[in-house]
């Protein structure tokens, strides 16, 4: 069987392999094919495994021998579903593999904002501390979280996860799901409700026709004066320059951004640059231990398709 892995970069590196692939046939990486390349490297595939690459009706009309697709992530629109029922192809993408890790790096963004670490590292190694006439000089503002409210958009894995730690910080956390659930520690509010509740808006919902572009200029202006907006799920979510306008405007607090409508960011992405927006390069999933995880549920279900028994389909 052969193996086709079209974009191996954006998952693997000098410490994730895919050797694990290597018990189910012939494994050819190509570390980011671009998207005219696609089609002509997936032609005599069994299986292709990717993360992010298009596979539409273009790209995969070629692959007469293609049975399967398995997926690097739990989002699978960029893959043509109803081509693949089609022919006859299974896709399955892997759940839950990232949600420790992302909701480590939801606080890490929340705790920099408030905490102003990074600044504050800065400031010492600049040498004004020493020059400083009291030994807590309070150049940035500090602020606790305990006693804020939290409102998680989309309250699946990675939204739990996000309010277990929120308690743990005794925060009052809210939250809206287009299917409420009843989790300790949290009340489910709707949208609007959340909007104006909510001193930190936190986002863990899929992107989808219901979710697209919903913080928009007016989701913004509902949101508290100062409030701080944290988006770890996707970047389609928001409208970026709705965005930039209730920064720019100061009506929101901040910013803190791991995921963008185009990635990698554009050259004149408007987020570049402004005051109180902190952006990370959608890196959120992608601790070792998480990529390593990801790379045995990936392996299990190709396992499992082989076996007559595929788990994680999602057509």
């Amino acid at each position: 069987m052969k193996i086709v892995l079209t974009d191996a970069q954006t998952v693997l590196d000098n410490l994730v392999n895919a050797d694990i692939l290597k018990q189910y046939g012939e494994v050819v990486e190509y570390g980011l094919l671009k998207y005219e390349e696609v089609a002509e490297k997936i032609a005599d595939a069994d299986i292709v495994v990717c993360n992010k690459t298009k596979l539409d009706s273009y790209t995969l009309r070629l692959a007469k021998n293609l049975k399967y697709i398995g997926l690097f992530a739990t989002g699978y629109n960029n893959i043509d579903i109803d081509y693949c029922a089609k022919h006859n192809i299974v896709v399955c993408n892997a759940g839950s593999y990232s949600t420790n890790a992302v909701a480590q790096h939801t606080f890490a963004l929340i705790l920099e904002y408030f905490n102003n670490t990074s600044n504050y590292n800065k400031f010492v190694q600049d040498g004004l501390w020493k020059r400083s006439k009291t030994f807590s000089p309070f150049v940035y503002p500090l602020s606790e979280l305990a006693g804020k409210t939290l409102g998680i958009v989309g309250l699946g894995n990675i939204g739990k996860a996000v309010a277990k730690i929120a308690n743990a910080f005794e925060m009052n956390v809210v939250a809206y799901s287009r299917t409420p659930k009843n989790v300790d520690g949290v009340s489910n509010v709707s949208f609007d409700e959340l909007l104006q509740k909510s001193d930190i808006i936190s986002a863990h919902c899929p992107l989808n026709s219901h979710s697209e572009n919903m913080f928009d200029k007016q989701a913004f202006s509902k949101m508290k004066k100062g409030a701080l907006f944290v988006n770890t799920a996707r970047g389609g979510i928001m409208v970026e320059q709705d965005l930039f306008d209730a920064l720019t405007s100061e009506h929101l607090g901040g910013a803190c951004i791991d995921t963008l409508s185009v990635e990698p960011m554009e050259e004149n992405c408007i987020l570049m640059g402004v005051k109180n927006c902190i952006i990370t390069p959608h890196i959120a999933w992608a601790p070792v231990e998480t990529r390593i995880r990801l790379m045995n549920i990936v392996s299990d279900n190709i396992k499992n398709f082989i076996n007559g028994t595929p788990t994680n389909k999602v057509n």
